[in-house]
């Protein structure tokens, strides 16, 4: 195609899974926004590591080629320039949820009347889970201090005016804004700085999971001001499944009194053989740590950095908003004579890469199956009618794209 050769990606850099149904040897892959594909150099240089390990024994820790005791230190600069944020506000660590709770032991402070914590209804669940956790942790009933922003009747997204109207009305209330920056569910992107100053300036803590925004969509993070943010980074990130996730805390609360939990790595490094039995936490995210990093599964993500340091995400941006239109594109032309409609905001500025289909007829889940099985194309499920496509820049073509919309199409009948 054409636009390929025009506007061709980074493909060439990552394993495309062969396909099991259709006329193609490759499937089209849509599932990045649940799990990106391996680039080719994760196994090699993962391989390094593994050999240093063989070679060295414990002396790698100091010896190795990218020596492990401060191995967590190599991912911090480019990890720091994905979500716009200075290098001291970014630590890459544990899995999202497990983050997302170590920084409400900080961040989340009930007291008085301000004990609310706000989240959209379309919330992923493991989220939902853990607000709710948190609340019972502090003693609250869930059910009345989580509080769901749900889309105006007959509406799919959130308008960001509303949550703000909300923010002004109710933020007396708040003691934690956590929103998803790009939904899950829609793939509706949220107006991150708007909607955080709405929050500081209504004397909430604001903190966003970015699970499906990070790789996906450019972030200003220091300069919107979010008090904590944490992502994933087998999504869009391409870092396997399961893969260690990141943290930002904004400087401003470097040295404070927050309280935190505490462990090993969360002491100053140049002390931590001292062994004392105090902690003596450095002023940045690096506070936040507990556990010494599992090197074999820092590697990956520092490759995927790597791959983002050089495509850049402006550029990336760039190509996404190219790719997804002309999906959009496609995808209208079938679902106006079917029974089917993208939830997804229209507005290049409200979404990132993925389009969300709804299913007025069928199920969701066997849909997926047809077009992988019948057509060599994969997305992704979210039951009982949501098929979400996502063509990721780095390696999804515009030939991807029109298999898609043909598979679509010849998977739903039109409506007599």
């Amino acid at each position: 195609m054409q636009r390929d050769q025009q506007d061709p990606g980074r493909r060439h850099l990552f394993h495309i899974p062969p396909a099991e149904g259709g006329d193609y040897p490759e499937v089209a892959y849509f599932a990045g926004n649940s799990l990106g594909l391996q680039p080719k150099a994760t196994r090699v240089e993962l391989n390094e590591d593994l050999d240093e390990w063989a070679r060295l024994g414990v002396e790698g820790h100091l010896d190795a080629v990218r020596p492990w005791l401060p191995y967590h230190e190599l991912l911090t600069r480019p990890a720091a320039r994905l979500v716009g944020a200075l290098p001291s506000e970014v630590v890459v660590m544990n899995s999202l949820t497990v983050d997302l709770h170590l920084l409400m032991v900080s961040f989340y402070r009930p007291a008085g009347e301000r004990t609310r914590i706000v989240i959209e209804d379309a919330a992923f669940p493991s989220d939902s889970y853990a607000v709710r956790s948190q609340a019972r942790f502090h003693g609250l009933d869930p059910d009345t201090t989580v509080v769901r922003l749900r889309p105006r009747d007959g509406e799919d997204t959130l308008r960001t005016e509303d949550v703000v109207a909300f923010l002004r009305d109710e933020g007396h209330t708040v003691a934690l804004l956590m929103l998803g920056g790009v939904n899950y569910l829609t793939g509706e992107l949220m107006d991150m700085a708007t909607i955080t100053a709405a929050g500081r300036e209504a004397g909430a803590v604001v903190g966003w999971d970015l699970a499906h925004a990070a790789g996906n969509v450019p972030l200003s993070l220091h300069e919107w001001g979010a008090d904590f943010a944490a992502w994933c980074s087998y999504k869009y990130l391409n870092s396997g499944p399961g893969a260690l996730a990141g943290v930002f805390v904004h400087e401003r609360h470097h040295g404070s009194d927050l309280p935190r939990f505490e462990g090993w790595w969360s002491t100053e490094a140049a002390t931590r053989f001292e062994m004392t039995p105090e902690s003596r936490p450095p002023r940045s995210a690096d506070a936040w740590q507990v556990s010494n990093p599992p090197i074999f599964a820092m590697g990956p993500v520092r490759t995927s950095l790597r791959i983002f340091d050089e495509a850049g995400m402006p550029a990336l941006r760039e190509r996404s908003l190219r790719l997804t239109g002309y999906l959009r594109e496609l995808l209208d032309e079938v679902v106006a004579t079917r029974p089917l409609s993208i939830i997804t905001p229209r507005e290049p500025e409200r979404h990132g890469c993925q389009l969300s289909v709804r299913l007025h007829e069928g199920n969701a889940g066997a849909l997926t199956k047809r077009l992988r099985f019948e057509h060599g194309v994969i997305a992704d499920a979210r039951q009982p009618d949501i098929v979400r496509f996502a063509p990721v820049p780095l390696y999804s073509s515009y030939e991807d794209c029109r298999r898609a919309a043909e598979a679509l199409a010849a998977c739903v009948e039109e409506t007599q």
